[in-house]
This record gives structure tokens, C-alpha cells and sequence, in this order.
């Protein structure tokens, strides 16, 4: 694969463009870094015509990605390019949602928080048995603003309020039942799964893709950019709360955090 920075990687073979997050390690968590080169890699894509599909995944076997690097978060110390920094993955669905190619999330292990949202901004989500999905945010004095969007797209609101407030994981079998992933697979099957529905969605006419695939959405999102601007301003007033702070440094620290009543 080639770089599209060092912690994201980009592949394009037989019409098929596959974008991989590069931080296995840190089980692909989503930094500054990680936003650019995958907002660099969905432009690459848009711009070559010989990918027809575009495959999103992560490096490793544990985790497709497990959301924002909380550190990285902890640590940004200018407020203003920090709020900014935070509508990086908001751009990143609008990206995804207007590149005009059909979009795959493989999704071999973990995919939480912003790692859900980014999975459910794809058009199709082919996760192995072993799969999770989450968002663990309130544990660490969060919410999880910013994928409000996506998660109310693909499964019904009381579902997806159940799972913000109790950070309950779940399997991609219930995925399935709820309606936000599109095949689950035996572990081992994944690559041969993700393969057969690239193959199959990358001889579709491109010019019919590209126009009903931006209906679709348009028809879908409705007027997204001023909701998703409301949850990012929501989630730089959350980070300023002291739940917050307790959270992140608790997690850090791996420890139990203290909450306050207000």
C-alpha cells in the first residue's frame, strides 16, 4: 500500500481503492493525523477514475477503529483549533457521503464511538462474527455528539439513544437486526465477503452510481451540515465541563472515575 500519511494507507487494484487506518496499536484510534490522511486518501479516491469502490478498514485484527485518541484530545491546549480539530470527522461523513462511489466498511473487531460513526457513514458494513460496536462515551463524562447523525440514519432513535446512555456493546448479529450492518460473516470469511460486494458493486454504471447514490443521500441527510455544526459547538461545551476532564484523566490513568452530581 501506498502512504497517504503515516498512520493512514491507500491501495487502489482492480477498480477496488482500499483506505486503511494504520494505528493497530493504538487499536486505530482516530488523531489529527488519521483525519487528514483519510480525508486526503477519500479526495485521491474521488479523483481516480479507475476505483470504482472504496473499502475502509483497519489495520490488525482487533479493532476497525475505537474511536477519538482521548490523549490527543486531553492534551490540545488552544481551544479554538482544537473546536475545529473536532469537525474534522463531521467533514470526513461529507466526504464519504458525497465521493459518488460506493462505499465498504470491513469491520474485523472493534468499532466504537467515532470507530462507529465512521463505519456507518460507509453505504455498506461487512463485519465479522467476532465484531463489536459501541459508544462508551458516558463512561468518560462524553456523549457522542459528532456520530448523532449516522447512527439515527441506519437504526431507530429509541435504539440509538438506548445505546448512548448505557454504552452497552453489541454484537454484529444484533447489528444486523437493527439495521446498520449489511452481513455478518465468520471471522475468516471477512476478506472473501468484503471482496465479493466490491467485485459486484464495481461493475455498476458509474454515472448511475454517482447520481442516485447523491439523491439517495440528499434525500437521506436533509439539512446535516447544520446539525452536525450544532454537535460539534455541544461537544466543545461538554470537553469544558469538569465530568469531562474527570473522565479523560480516569481513563488515562485507568481508574474509576469521580462524577459530579452538576
Amino acid at each position: 500500500m501506498t502512504a497517504s500519511s503515516d498512520d493512514v494507507l491507500l491501495d487502489v487494484a482492480d477498480g477496488v481503492a482500499r483506505l486503511r487506518i494504520n494505528r493497530p496499536e493504538q487499536r486505530n484510534a482516530l488523531s489529527a493525523s488519521v483525519f487528514t490522511g483519510l480525508r486526503e486518501g477519500v479526495a485521491a479516491v474521488a479523483r481516480d477514475d479507475t476505483a470504482r469502490v472504496l473499502v475502509l478498514e483497519g489495520a490488525g485484527d482487533k479493532a476497525f477503529c475505537a474511536g477519538g485518541d482521548l490523549r490527543e484530545m486531553a492534551a490540545q491546549g488552544d481551544a479554538l483549533r482544537a473546536h475545529q480539530d473536532r469537525g474534522m470527522l463531521a467533514q470526513l461523513f461529507g466526504d464519504l457521503w458525497a465521493l459518488g462511489k460506493p462505499t465498504i466498511a470491513r469491520v474485523q473487531g472493534f468499532a466504537l464511538a467515532g470507530g462507529f460513526g465512521l463505519a456507518l457513514a460507509c453505504d455498506f458494513v461487512v463485519a465479522s462474527d467476532r465484531a463489536q460496536f459501541g459508544v462508551p462515551e458516558v463512561h468518560v463524562g462524553l456523549w457522542p455528539y459528532m456520530i448523532t447523525v449516522p447512527l439515527l440514519h441506519w437504526m431507530p432513535p429509541k435504539q440509538a439513544l438506548g445505546l448512548m446512555l448505557t454504552a452497552r456493546r453489541i454484537s454484529a448479529p444484533e447489528g444486523a437486526r437493527l439495521g446498520f450492518v449489511s452481513d455478518v460473516v465468520p471471522h475468516d470469511e471477512l476478506d472473501k465477503a468484503v471482496d465479493a460486494l466490491a467485485d459486484e458493486l464495481r461493475h455498476a454504471s458509474p454515472q448511475a452510481v454517482a447520481l442516485g447514490r447523491t439523491a439517495f443521500y440528499t434525500a437521506v441527510n436533509g439539512d446535516v451540515d447544520t446539525r452536525l455544526q450544532m454537535l460539534q459547538a455541544a461537544l466543545t461545551v461538554n470537553l469544558g465541563v469538569a465530568d469531562a476532564r474527570e473522565g479523560t484523566a480516569a481513563f488515562a490513568e485507568k481508574r474509576l472515575p469521580a462524577w459530579r452530581t452538576r
